[in-house]
């Protein structure tokens, strides 16, 4: 069974900064591409930050500079370090694994309840 646990997210000023975590389990995590990705409210879900297995990473325009993607595969686990964050980063933020070269989740089916951010003074 595939399962993704967000975790890390909370209330933060403007400015601030917020580590996420996201364990992976239920798949042979060093094979796959992860991506980070968020919905604040009323908006589709969006890709934010990429990882190949290869460690390459890839970020949306509105969070290049400031948020950096990294993981840990001894501990099936992806991160997403966000610093000088801004009100409009308010979101909830969820993990999954994805084709590597498309915008594509490889696990639709296996949302997890995502990690919720709030930047607000």
């Amino acid at each position: 069974q595939v399962q993704f646990v967000e975790s890390g997210g909370g209330l933060v000023q403007p400015g601030g900064s917020l580590r996420l975590s996201c364990a992976a389990s239920g798949i042979i995590f060093n094979i796959y591409a992860m991506g980070w990705y968020r919905q604040a409210p009323g908006k589709q879900r969006e890709l934010v930050a990429s990882i190949t297995r290869g460690s390459s990473t890839n970020y949306a325009d509105s969070v290049k500079g400031r948020f950096t993607i990294s993981r840990d595969n001894a501990k099936n686990t992806v991160y997403l370090q966000m610093n000088s964050l801004k009100t409009e980063d308010t979101a909830v933020y969820y993990c999954n694994a994805k084709n590597p070269t498309l915008n594509l989740t490889l696990f639709p089916g296996s949302w997890g309840q995502g990690t919720p951010v709030t930047v607000s003074s």
